[in-house]
């Protein structure tokens, strides 16, 4: 018999060591979910590695741990897990999928079927960011190949996605990343020809992500026109287990689906109203977030943002609007019951996450946010589209703590693991770490 039978312990001290062990076990949780990176804007999709700072003044990127040359430029975040980051790349009009260890060594690479193609704003075909769980990664490219590998970089099944599921009709090419959640494959298609009156049927796809077989579709109807049937927004997961909801951001609708199958639950009216002020270019690019109950809606081109409290399955509640002020490219991020908004002229607001009011407005920087920032260790990382890395204070006053010029153009969003900050531009993937 262990001689801690022995004793006996009071109600009150066996409820302390009981609130010690809840505390230490949401402390360890809190690390771990930091360690990987599986997905863009992490396995959570809200951007945020951690919950509070263990230093103020220390920065994420004060050191530089390696720079790693790239085939060529592309818009994909780099995922990491464990030892292995994938990234999603170009080489000429070759499209690649590049896994390298976290010493910057490169490990393998698969070339994707098809060709690269660009668009008028200068992307290419490799925007969508891989996937990945530990055991697999899974890569889409705007062209429709979708694929999947194991990590030593064998071949597990792939399909062309414009064969099956109809002919990409998008200005800008298909720039959405799929979600991976509990072995399933959630894509979200929505497209459409501009100039046909006929109305936008994008689809909803759930994939069996270990043998890309398909589980179901739906058709997500709209009454969007013209440029509006496009979306370049990704779905993002909102709840958890029963009350898990699939968010589907696009065609002047936020709509929520059943992860089951597909069915609609709801839908958000609102982003673009219809009437003789209806805007028929404003497509949707940023994607929402949700964060601690709250789920924060973008619209485009200045527009509004929309904070709605969730409510599972249900219908979301409007908690507040603000009219002006929305990121065009950069997606939201709530923290600490703050929200920041990166626009696209360099501008970042700061909400309140509760009321909606406005407590700051800045231009952090000359050149656009197109990158979604992230959080780590309490610090906003915000990249510019000229390459500059810049840390703030993740609260209102956004005091700056440092900056980091790479001189190299990105619209990639960092990734966070394991206390190291990954940065991917036109040219190389870079590890940053703090001092």
């Amino acid at each position: 018999m262990s001689t801690f039978a022995h004793f006996r312990f009071s109600p009150v001290t066996r409820l302390c060591c009981g609130l010690l062990l809840a505390l230490l076990t949401l402390w360890g949780a809190s690390d771990a979910n930091g360690d990987n990176w599986g997905q863009w804007r992490g396995d959570k999709f809200d951007s945020v590695s951690g919950e509070s700072p263990s230093n103020e003044r220390s920065s994420p990127v004060e050191s530089e741990l390696w720079k790693v040359e790239l085939p060529g430029p592309a818009g994909a975040s780099p995922v990491v897990w464990g030892e292995r980051i994938f990234v999603s790349t170009t080489d000429g009009d070759e499209l690649l999928l590049v896994c390298l260890d976290t010493d910057g060594n490169k490990k393998w690479q698969r070339k994707l079927p098809g060709v690269s193609k660009s668009a008028i704003d200068g992307s290419n075909s490799a925007s969508p960011s891989p996937l990945t769980d530990g055991q697999h990664v899974w890569v889409m490219m705007g062209n429709g190949a979708l694929a999947c590998f194991d990590f030593d970089g064998k071949e597990i099944w792939s399909k062309d996605l414009q064969q099956v599921y109809g002919k990409f009709a998008i200005s800008f090419g298909m720039s959405t990343t799929p979600v991976l959640l509990d072995g399933k494959l959630y894509l979200a298609l929505i497209h459409g020809v501009k100039k046909d009156k006929a109305t936008s049927e994008g689809k909803l796809i759930c994939l069996d992500a270990a043998s890309g077989d398909e589980m179901w579709q739906v058709v997500r109807k709209t009454d969007a026109v013209f440029e509006n049937k496009h979306s370049y927004s990704s779905p993002i997961v909102v709840g958890q287990g029963d009350s898990a909801v699939l968010v589907v951001h696009a065609a002047d609708y936020t709509t929520g689906h059943a992860i089951g199958d597909g069915r609609e639950l709801w839908r958000l009216a609102g982003i673009n109203p219809k009437g003789e002020n209806y805007n028929r270019t404003l497509r949707l690019v940023a994607s929402p977030v949700a964060r601690k109950g709250l789920m924060v809606v973008p619209t485009a081109k200045k527009g509004a943002v929309i904070g709605y409290q969730i409510q599972g399955t249900k219908e979301p509640n409007r908690v507040w609007r603000l009219d002006r002020g929305t990121p065009d490219v950069a997606s939201p991020v709530v923290y600490k019951g703050r929200v920041f908004l990166a626009s696209e002229n360099g501008v970042m607001r700061v909400l309140d996450a509760t009321s909606g009011e406005l407590l700051t407005k800045k231009r952090l920087l000359a050149d656009r946010h197109r990158s979604t920032p992230v959080v780590v260790d309490g610090k906003l990382v915000v990249l510019g589209r000229d390459g500059k890395v810049s840390v703030f204070k993740a609260d209102e006053d956004l005091e700056l703590i440092s900056e980091r010029p790479l001189n190299e153009p990105s619209v990639a969003s960092p990734a966070i693991a394991d206390g190291r900050v990954y940065i991917r531009t036109a040219k190389a993937l870079y590890a940053f770490g703090a001092n």
